[in-house]
């Protein structure tokens, strides 16, 4: 556990609209004590429209690492210095990474996806077929990166029935999500059966209808944790140049759920 801040520690930091709710501060600060190195991880509240002002701040007060979620992925795409590959592709940046003055947008989702579909499941997508259930932001991140693992064929359906062929069913709406949807599925239930693996990209609740049923039917299921702690990871990865320590991790994202299951 860190013992102080110097006037050499390094500052990481999210920005949301709202970003107080987020788990990424207690995934990075494990990560920082971990491995013992210098660096901390805040939360920014961000007002909508004012993505360009959090980049500036980035510049002035040499933040090293800015994670960026909603609503600002596109806003931060378009204010960055430079977009790598994935990030120009989707349109939206989660990552920058400070370079001197130079800010470089990435986007880690897509590969978070696979290193968590790896991690759970065993799996690698090449050759699969996938379908992909919603049209925001992650499904496009998740279903760029199924086509560029290989996957044979990638369905995109917004809730309809079409599910029964995949092999890998992902869910990535928020159906199921803790609040007025929460036990509710994101497609018929008829439609999930024994051949299948369900990633459902929710993590609050831990375990959500969708993977009730998909178990109670013969499914592989797993929730959206490890997603959320591997493109955590990339992040960590390229400001830090250290491999991430993900089991403590995805040991920080279980305390920090189960916290806030209690409240």
């Amino acid at each position: 556990m860190r013992e102080f801040i110097s006037g050499s520690t390094r500052l990481a930091a999210v920005i949301g609209d709202p970003a107080r709710h987020s788990l990424s501060p207690a995934l990075h600060n494990a990560a920082f004590d971990d491995l013992g190195l210098d660096w901390i991880y805040l939360a920014f509240d961000v007002e909508r429209g004012r993505a360009d002002d959090a980049l500036d701040a980035m510049r002035t007060l040499g933040i090293d690492g800015l994670s960026v979620t909603m609503p600002h992925k596109t806003d931060v795409a378009r204010a960055v210095d430079e977009l790598a590959p994935t990030a120009a592709s989707l349109d939206a940046v989660n990552c920058v990474v400070r370079d001197g003055r130079r800010l470089v947008g990435h986007n880690t989702d897509g590969a978070g996806f696979l290193r968590g579909l790896r991690h759970d499941a065993g799996l690698d997508p090449a050759g699969v077929r996938c379908v992909v259930l919603g049209a925001g932001g992650a499904a496009r991140a998740v279903v760029h990166a199924l086509a560029g693992a290989g996957a044979a064929e990638v369905v995109v359906v917004n809730r309809s029935a079409d599910v029964a062929k995949g092999e890998i069913v992902v869910n990535a709406t928020p159906v199921g999500m803790h609040g007025p949807a929460v036990g509710q599925l994101p497609c018929p239930a008829d439609a999930l059966h024994g051949a299948q693996i369900v990633v459902d990209l929710v993590y609050d609740p831990l375990e959500t209808a969708l993977m009730v049923e998909a178990r109670r039917r013969g499914a592989q299921a797993h929730n959206g944790v490890s997603m959320l702690v591997f493109q955590a990871a990339e992040a960590f990865e390229r400001w830090t140049g250290h491999d991430a320590p993900v089991e403590a991790m995805l040991t920080a994202a279980g305390s920090a759920l189960q916290s806030r299951a209690k409240r």
